[in-house]
């Protein structure tokens, strides 16, 4: 299937991270993250939909290791990314209310939340968290990635590679939403292989990790 406008970074495995004169640090949730965390939900999504503190709590003590934050050069949080890996390949409304659903060695990255705070929007900063959500969802084997998102802004995710399936099986916060998924197979790999960097480097060692992939 033809993935349009297809964009990817290929230098989103540096810690640091860089668009145009901001800089971002990504690093993993911790405990005393929560506080942020719950702040940054009830500002980026409506009160139906967005996630309380108790239930991040809860789905930060089960996989901490699949919050994914990033912070401006001051430490001020700039977006986070969160979701649990399962074996099973549809999103459903069970899993935002049940953490025990992740399974370490599931073939699937689900992603619940992509919250920009407000005063960096429109300056690519999710999109610099979503390719490492991806590119680590990638390094551990996964099929893929899959996530819910409104029908405004399937284009948006369109551009990272994600297909539209349609209706969701979810009705969070009462709201219609679209289950999109980025599968990590021929077409993603092939993709790979004609973008473009500034560093000719990245470009070879890309069209190498592609060739090897669709060989393997």
């Amino acid at each position: 299937m033809y993935r349009a406008g297809f964009v990817f970074n290929l230098t989103g495995r540096r810690k640091k991270e860089e668009h145009g004169n901001m800089y971002m640090y990504i690093k993993k949730a911790e405990k005393k993250d929560l506080d942020v965390l719950a702040n940054a939900a009830a500002t980026c999504f409506p009160a139906a939909e967005a996630a309380s503190k108790e239930r991040i709590e809860g789905r930060l003590s089960v996989y901490p290791d699949y919050f994914w934050i990033g912070r401006d050069e001051f430490h001020e949080l700039v977006c986070y990314a969160a979701g649990p890996v399962t074996k099973e390949g549809t999103l459903t409304d069970n899993m935002y209310a049940d953490p025990s659903v992740h399974d370490p060695n599931g073939d699937w990255q689900m992603i619940f939340s992509l919250c920009t705070m407000p005063e960096y929007r429109h300056k690519g900063m999710a999109a610099l968290l979503l390719q490492r959500v991806i590119s680590q969802a990638e390094e551990a084997g996964r099929k893929g990635v899959v996530l819910a998102c409104k029908e405004h802004m399937i284009p948006y995710y369109e551009r990272f590679g994600f297909v539209n399936e349609g209706l969701s099986e979810s009705k969070h916060g009462g709201a219609t939403w679209y289950q999109m998924r980025l599968t990590f197979d021929e077409d993603y790999y092939l993709a790979r292989m004609f973008q473009v960097s500034d560093n000719p480097d990245d470009n070879i060692q890309a069209i190498e990790n592609a060739v090897w992939n669709l060989l393997c």
